[in-house]
């Protein structure tokens, strides 16, 4: 197994539901804390530094932390736990699935679950579930049988479901993978850096609550004051059934998608033609993609200060915001070598000249 496969591996095994990224957190720095200069904000996203032959631009990379979750709401004396989300999840996708509930004195297994189909009226199973229906059963008979395994109110909820190679070797599966994926392509930048004179300073950056808000990338980028700025991110993939490639363009195995529009950024034209001017010099395979719903961190980054020029790169995944998303690892890999050799050239008269 590859490095970088088994560095996705780990990212994606860990738990960090928005406002509880601790795991990735720890596991971000220990692949990088040799290497750079670690620091965490006062909201916790966690900030690489890497050290270039000039201190300008600062260049950051972003991809966030956390992973869309459950929050425990309400314990019944019955002992079913309700629940809330914890960033955009489709009722009809949670049915029947495992979880996790990460309790005060370990995790507590479970499952979502919901009034038995046998007992339904014909109407009834016409229609879609929906989730203040749907309660997560760990077991218990009782509120007190909850105390007792150390869960109460405001604990977190995370889906199970572990990483995959799949048969295709290069074909990947897991949770979470939205956005482990960018911030495997951050730290992968800075290892293959390693020796490479870039002139600018790199700041990899796992941000916290971009589900609920890109609210990290506003604090992390106050941190760092960015010069121009990159969100690594997933992409939705829209090569499954009933999906036309109107809607979503991306394609697993076609390269990274260079985003062009989002619901939160319309990006940097320069710095959109320069990623695809690198990406044809050096030979690497890249698609487009528009008009998604939704944002990213970079919606925000852009905004700091007077402006930040930025860009979102995608690795292409299919079925996010769901229990399990599939990659292709080519596209990853071609995602960290575009960024590597964007960093290369970015000195402070190109980025100077990326303004309007």
């Amino acid at each position: 197994m590859s490095d970088s496969v088994q560095l996705l591996e780990e990212l994606v095994n860990a738990s960090g539901v928005s406002g509880f990224e601790g795991p990735v957190r720890d596991l971000i720095k220990r692949h990088l804390e040799s290497i750079t200069n670690i620091e965490i904000d006062n909201l916790g996203s966690i900030i690489a530094q890497k050290e270039g032959s000039d201190e300008k631009p600062r260049v950051m990379i972003a991809g966030h932390m956390d992973e869309v979750g459950l929050m425990v709401s309400h314990i019944g004396k019955d002992g079913f736990i309700k629940f809330q989300p914890l960033g955009g999840w489709w009722d009809q996708v949670m049915l029947a699935q495992r979880v996790t509930v990460m309790g005060s004195k370990g995790e507590v297994p479970g499952v979502i679950g919901s009034k038995p189909p046998h007992l339904l009226s014909p109407e009834e199973r016409k229609k879609v579930v929906e989730m203040k229906e749907m309660f997560v059963d760990i077991g218990a008979s009782s509120d007190e049988d909850v105390k007792k395994m150390g869960i109460k109110p405001g604990d977190p909820i995370v889906v199970v479901s572990s990483f995959t190679r799949m048969r295709k070797e290069n074909m990947l599966m897991g949770k979470a993978l939205d956005d482990r994926v960018g911030c495997a392509v951050f730290i992968e930048v800075i290892k293959r850096l390693q020796g490479v004179d870039h002139p600018n300073t790199v700041f990899g950056v796992g941000t916290v609550q971009e589900e609920v808000g890109l609210r990290g990338a506003k604090t992390s980028a106050d941190f760092i004051n960015p010069d121009v700025a990159f969100a690594a991110e997933v992409s939705i993939a829209g090569d499954t059934p009933g999906v036309a490639e109107s809607e979503a363009q991306a394609r697993l195995g076609k390269g990274p998608s260079i985003v062009v529009l989002d619901g939160s950024l319309i990006p940097n034209t320069k710095l959109r033609d320069l990623t695809v001017s690198t990406a044809e010099e050096h030979g690497i395979p890249h698609q487009f993609q528009a008009g998604i719903r939704g944002g990213t961190d970079a919606g925000r980054i852009h905004l700091h200060g007077i402006g930040v020029p930025s860009l979102v790169i995608g690795v292409p995944t299919r079925y996010i915001h769901s229990h399990v998303g599939v990659i292709d690892h080519n596209d990853f890999e071609n995602a960290v070598k575009l960024l590597v050799e964007i960093i290369k050239k970015l000195d402070i008269n190109m980025v100077n000249g990326l303004r309007p």
